[in-house]
């Protein structure tokens, strides 16, 4: 430990993948750990300034302990904070701060490939090719799974910030409507365009969450509101896995009152191998998980690492940037 230079610690540093960390070990004495036990976490804190994180759980018990004393900031390697109790971090004087929009392009365009698999089954053709069916057809092509144009249909948008505009923006460059829905929790809409959420959905061919999670969005789609979608539509969700009840989204595609879902977020993550999704994806032609991967696009990494660098410099000369608290 170099007296001379704060304590960094990385908690779960797995999360940046083959991004270098070498720019944190030139004005921080720091440790760099892949992965932390709930166990480990505490001691871990120790002694520390600040601690860099993505999905650790900081919640009040542990924010009391002792070990936090000289704890004064918690950099979210994420744009979510849910993770981090902030009223308890506030009230001990440890700001947090986070990494907004790194991650929006790769996030718009892993929706997008969402879309287009539901559309198009391309995943499905590719698999009976490496099967050898194809050489087994009686013609030129196959017609397995049915395919439709999204040229035409309407995409309901529920979240329109960065990556919902962005999602926008390719939806329309494919000849789609584009459709946004009113912020969830609110009485009125923030614009004249923007539709009531029962609306959104009774319209649109494709629904997709880019909204945050909170007290208004939890279980946002749940039996009623799966109910007011069409039999034939699409539901994506890249944003947080409590969005979607999960039980009742499982019933909905059994009973094919829905043509189709794609998650790359889950309410437990990651999952067990008797998560009920899980089976469901199994046994289920119109379900299709990902692995919350949406973000992992080598530039959104990098640029997520340029961020809570600086983020972290800021920090040393005594300021805050992209302050959550």
């Amino acid at each position: 430990m170099n007296p001379t230079r704060p304590r960094l610690v990385f908690l779960d540093a797995a999360t940046f993948g083959d991004t270098s960390l070498d720019r944190f070990k030139t004005h921080w004495d720091c440790t760099i750990h892949r992965l932390s036990s709930p166990d480990e976490v505490a001691k871990r804190l120790k002694g520390c300034r600040a601690i860099v994180i993505n999905k650790i759980a900081l919640d009040r018990s542990l924010l009391q302990l002792p070990e936090t004393r000289e704890l004064k900031l918690i950099a979210v390697a994420a744009t979510g904070t849910d993770r981090v109790d902030l009223k308890m971090s506030k009230s001990r004087g440890i700001g947090v701060c986070n990494v907004p929009g790194y991650a929006t392009h790769a996030v718009a365009q892993f929706t997008m490939a969402l879309i287009l698999e539901m559309a198009t089954h391309t995943g499905k053709y590719g698999q009976i090719v490496r099967q050898g069916l194809w050489q087994k057809s009686p013609m030129f092509t196959r017609l397995d799974f049915r395919s439709v144009e999204l040229h035409g249909k309407t995409i309901g948008i529920i979240g329109y910030g960065n990556i919902g505009m962005a999602v926008a923006r390719m939806a329309r460059g494919m000849g789609m409507r584009v459709r946004v829905c009113q912020r969830p929790g609110t009485g009125n809409s923030i614009s004249g365009n923007r539709l009531p959420l029962k609306d959104l959905l009774a319209i649109s061919d494709i629904v997709t969450l880019h909204c945050p999670l909170t007290a208004h969005t939890r279980n946002l789609m749940n039996n009623r509101t799966l109910a007011l979608m069409k039999p034939t539509a699409l539901l994506v969700n890249t944003a947080r896995g409590a969005l979607v009840d999960e039980t009742a989204l499982i019933q909905w595609l059994r009973r094919e009152r829905g043509a189709g879902a794609a998650l790359d977020v889950i309410a437990e993550e990651p999952p067990s191998d008797e998560n009920p999704l899980l089976r469901a994806a199994r046994e289920l032609d119109n379900l299709w998980v990902t692995p919350h991967c949406a973000w992992t696009a080598a530039e959104a990494r990098e640029r997520l690492i340029k961020e809570v660098a600086a983020n972290l410099r800021a920090f040393l000369r005594g300021k805050f940037r992209n302050r959550v608290v």
